[in-house]
């Protein structure tokens, strides 16, 4: 799908989406350009989850449709990998790193006591040597520090090469070392596909993405990754500190007593 010059990859039009009565997205709009590395914002709550399901074809909309380069999410096998939230992930897990890797390909119903074929073990090294885990092949996925972890969810995520990789705050839970080896990645990955990633990290916003989406149920803001103080209160319904342009972070303020 093609709109002037660029290339959109993803397309969101009156996207609704309720949960019985609760309405988690209303009405919608966005475009997601093709090389885009696009940073979704806002509260708790605010729907960016849903947005992301929305687009692998997890949730149906209850009005509105979503369109990955061009074709129905259900139709677009392969296009897009999922980095979900590691809280939801299960670390005891009894596999090798090479096996959750390798499991990226494989159905559901034949992911236990499967024999790996040489094809499909070829991608998962691929993978996990763009992710820089190669090394941990063998480990168990017990063994693994947080930021490892998550490279791993990652490789599993970019093991069939996807036009477009989906990530679900990749940074939660991990320490500073990791936070930066885990953008680095994301910096490298985003040469060769769309990146759209759900973040709480305002470093993320200010320093690594380029472009924003702000979202609260609706569409707050789309657009550079510079905001305005008004509309970030918009989004979160209170003020912020902007620090002087340059600088890569952005606080909350510190509410006071009655706020």
């Amino acid at each position: 799908m093609t709109d002037g010059a660029r290339t959109v990859a993803v397309t969101a039009r009156n996207l609704t989406v309720k949960y019985g009565g609760v309405v988690a997205l209303d009405n919608v709009c966005l475009d997601i350009a093709e090389g885009d590395y696009l940073g979704i914002i806002g509260p708790n709550g605010g729907g960016k989850t849903t947005l992301l399901k929305s687009i692998l074809g997890m949730i149906r909309p209850s009005e509105g449709e979503i369109r990955i380069y061009g074709k129905n999410p259900s139709d677009a096998g392969g296009i897009v990998g999922y980095v979900p939230q590691v809280a939801s992930m299960n670390k005891t897990f009894p596999a090798s790193v090479r096996e959750v890797v390798a499991m990226a390909k494989l159905r559901p119903e034949i992911m236990f006591f499967h024999k790996y074929t040489p094809v499909e073990l070829e991608a998962a090294d691929l993978a996990m040597e763009k992710a820089g885990i190669f090394d941990l092949r063998n480990k168990r996925v017990s063994e693994l520090s947080g930021g490892q972890f998550q490279r791993m969810l990652i490789a599993r995520a970019i093991s069939h090469n996807p036009k477009v990789l989906l990530l679900d705050e990749p940074t939660a839970n991990v320490d500073a070392t990791s936070r930066t080896d885990i953008y680095d990645l994301l910096e490298k990955l985003n040469g060769s596909m769309t990146i759209v990633m759900v973040t709480h990290d305002m470093l993320a916003v200010s320093s690594q993405v380029r472009s924003l989406a702000c979202l609260n149920v609706r569409l707050v803001y789309h657009g550079e990754s510079e905001i305005s103080e008004d509309m970030v209160k918009e989004l979160y319904g209170c003020p912020i500190d902007l620090l002087a342009h340059g600088v890569p972070h952005r606080v909350l303020r510190q509410h006071k007593d009655g706020e």
